[in-house]
């Protein structure tokens, strides 16, 4: 059971056409040219002799006629806007090559990894976790058109959603980009995925009072926007008290109202996450946060609210499966390859809650990603596309 490199070389060139803008692509979810990347890809599935289907939130399901046990393998097609052409796709290409290597692999796609309309909606779905009351509320980000109505015009809506049937599958793999440096950094070719961080995101609001920028004196000012920035000093220096090794966080958002420069602004709302894949330091660095917070309002004439938006939890590869990948790597590529841990969020994370998963990285080219220059070099796609391979021979005994 041989992997064609050349092919799947040539598949995931051919899938970068679709929506291609400048050296990427720009594929939104259900846009015109998602929805002919994904007719294109089930074409393909069904040139493998895998029994392709679509449901009702836009996943794809590709399933293998050899008996089983399975593998079900698979990423994301949509990307982000003006960005990568390998984002989700290289995932979801190195999975048709490993069914069409001839093991036993299912192949998924799943919707909306990149959350134009939610958050991981697909594999939320496939996985039972996204109720038909949330369908009903969400809307594209960018331009606010409802899921519903999306889904309606990509000739969905009517369909049933699939739902992953457990017993069928002995794991689940994802071939993705690091989207960083380390592993180009080091002259690696290969990274062991060994969990995928958490993202705990807040809401902070400061209440000051809106005045005239140039009347009011210093002394009387309650100006949101300078406790804000005082409050992510405060946070900055605190934070790598306190932080693991691999731990970030960012300010992604800032707004100022009513946001003029003759304006002392009145009102400051933060969006800021931290991101680790160890339980105990996103759990530690709340009480830092709130602490800070304790603090500023201690300090300021403004008053600071902390809400918390969302607090997932990490996901840990299975140590199976990251011993039966790291094999194949030190088979494949001896010395060249290390176990580290995801810094984004995947698919993956969520079919962890229901099998054992695991991930494999390759390099990113000056550790791009989300832009249009996103890029690997095909020497280490084919290197990652055959040790993904040998990785599931292993774990399935072939």
């Amino acid at each position: 059971m041989q992997v064609n490199t050349d092919r799947f070389l040539a598949d995931l060139h051919e899938l970068r056409r679709f929506g291609a803008f400048k050296t990427g692509v720009h594929r939104p979810t259900f846009s015109p040219q998602d929805m002919e990347a994904r007719r294109w890809f089930m074409d393909r599935l069904r040139e493998e002799g895998l029994e392709a289907e679509i449901d009702g939130i836009g996943n794809i399901l590709g399933r293998n006629p050899k008996p089983g046990p399975h593998l079900l393998a698979g990423s994301h097609l949509e990307s982000q806007n003006e960005a990568g052409w390998l984002d989700g796709a290289l995932g979801c290409v190195a999975a048709l090559h490993l069914a069409a290597s001839g093991l036993p692999v299912d192949v998924a796609v799943f919707s909306d990894e990149e959350g134009h309309y939610g958050s991981f909606i697909g594999s939320r779905s496939f996985t039972g976790i996204l109720e038909e009351s949330e369908i009903d509320g969400l809307a594209n980000k960018y331009h606010g058109k409802p899921l519903r109505e999306a889904l309606r015009e990509a000739g969905l809506e009517a369909k049933p959603r699939l739902q992953v049937e457990r017993d069928r599958y002995k794991a689940f793999l994802e071939m993705h980009i690091e989207q960083g440096r380390q592993l180009e950094g080091q002259g690696l070719g290969i990274g062991v995925v060994t969990g995928i961080v958490a993202i705990w995101q807040w809401k902070i609001t400061i209440e000051g009072q809106q005045n005239h920028a140039g009347t009011t004196t210093m002394a009387e000012r309650r100006d949101a926007g300078m406790a804000a920035v005082r409050l992510l000093a405060m946070i900055d220096e605190e934070f790598p008290r306190h932080c693991a090794e691999r731990t970030v966080w960012t300010a992604g958002r800032i707004e100022l109202s009513p946001g003029a420069p003759s304006i002392i602004p009145g009102r400051a709302e933060i969006l800021f996450q931290y991101r680790d894949v160890d339980i105990d330091v996103l759990r530690r660095l709340e009480v830092v946060l709130r602490r800070c917070v304790a603090e500023s309002n201690r300090r300021e004439r403004c008053k600071v609210a902390l809400e918390a938006m969302s607090l997932s939890t990490p996901a840990v590869s299975d140590p199976g499966l990251q011993d039966a990948l790291a094999d194949a790597a030190e088979a494949l590529a001896p010395g060249r390859w290390q176990r580290m841990p995801s810094g984004a969020g995947h698919d993956a994370q969520y079919l962890a809650r229901v099998m054992p998963a695991a991930m494999l990285f390759v390099p990113s080219i000056n550790g791009i990603s989300h832009h249009w220059t996103e890029d690997t070099s095909d020497e280490d796609l084919a290197l990652g596309m055959r040790v993904l391979a040998e990785g599931a021979r292993r774990i399935l005994g072939a």
